[in-house]
């Protein structure tokens, strides 16, 4: 059976899990022999975008362009796994009219479990005033309206997530379903 591409895109505040997540699900990917690729903001920041700051047109530079090299692969056939905040709605939108083959998940932490997990120390620089603009302190998250999946992971554990995800992309058809006898 041919693979169909597909951009998973998570996206979530600091700290809600999209790298745990994203993580988890590649092993996952990995095991079943499935072509994938992985593009993490925070690596991508430093090799792809390095020079982008944290205004609103620099932070919609970086999405496209992530969306363009996640367009590239899944238009051949790779299956993209994007872990990036991605704090405004719009150009997620435009990203996933781009790219066609998309599956929206909302990685949905409350900002106070987020800053628990603060293990960069981010929260608490950005409240000591330290970091300007940072997504959700003094910049805005704007959660999608309607994702595919949403992953709650101040209520469920890292698997409940992994395979809500997994379910999705059986019933849309880019991962084979498991036949029941």
């Amino acid at each position: 059976m041919k693979q169909s591409g597909v951009t998973i895109w998570l996206t979530g505040l600091s700290g809600a899990g999209k790298t745990t997540i994203t993580e988890a699900l590649e092993q996952k990917l990995r095991e079943g022999n499935y072509s994938l690729e992985v593009l993490d903001g925070d690596i991508v920041r430093t090799n792809l975008t390095k020079g982008l700051g944290f205004s609103k047109e620099d932070r919609d530079e970086n999405i496209r362009r992530i969306g363009f090299v996640a367009n590239l692969l899944t238009r051949n056939g790779v299956i993209v796994l994007v872990s990036a905040i991605s704090p405004y709605r719009e150009i997620r939108e435009e990203v996933r009219g781009k790219i066609g083959n998309f599956v929206e998940v909302f990685v949905n932490a409350p900002l106070a479990v987020c800053e628990g997990r603060d293990v960069k120390g981010l929260y608490k620089r950005a409240r000591a005033g330290e970091i300007k603009s940072f997504t959700g302190i003094d910049d805005p998250y704007e959660p999608p309206l309607d994702p595919e999946v949403e992953c709650r992971t101040d209520l469920e554990t890292l698997e409940e997530s992994v395979n809500k995800i997994w379910h999705k992309l059986e019933t849309m058809g880019y991962l084979a379903q498991a036949v029941t006898v």
